[in-house]
């Protein structure tokens, strides 16, 4: 399945989202930085969704380690439905459960010094990489 459009991941926070984007074949995800989440984020997303050409939407449900929502993840889920509404595009949410800590062993992993690492930044962009990979790999794994 091959449409030549992007995917968006969105590591969804309370002060920063952070954002990776798909090649248009759908099989790299990069970072792509992080944007406040303030009263601007909805049409800030909406132009790059518009800028970038993307077709879908995941973003990251950060759900309790039971797997139940709490209440950052029913925060998520009312985001989720207000940029589906927005921006006519399918979004679908998908298990972060990990993506944070993922995120900060590969920052230590590539050798980053400890002020850099402590960059929250960069942290929610890596987040969104991984969350994003793991989603194109799941995909083409199940596609064939």
């Amino acid at each position: 399945m091959h449409n030549n459009k992007r995917t968006l991941a969105i590591d969804y926070g309370e002060r920063r989202v952070g954002l990776a984007l798909s090649d248009e074949l759908g099989i790299i995800a990069s970072g792509i930085g992080t944007v406040n989440n303030d009263p601007l984020l909805l049409s800030r997303l909406l132009t790059l969704l518009a800028e970038r050409g993307v077709a879908r939407i995941v973003i990251g449900l950060p759900l309790t380690l039971k797997g139940a929502d709490g209440d950052i993840a029913r925060v998520v889920r009312a985001f989720a439905e207000q940029l589906r509404g927005a921006a006519n595009l399918p979004v679908q949410l998908i298990d972060e459960r990990f993506t944070s800590s993922l995120a900060q062993q590969a920052i230590r992993d590539m050798g980053v010094g400890k002020k850099k690492r402590r960059d929250k930044g960069k942290i929610d962009e890596i987040a969104a990489v991984i969350l994003l990979q793991g989603f194109l790999d799941s995909e083409h794994n199940t596609a064939g």
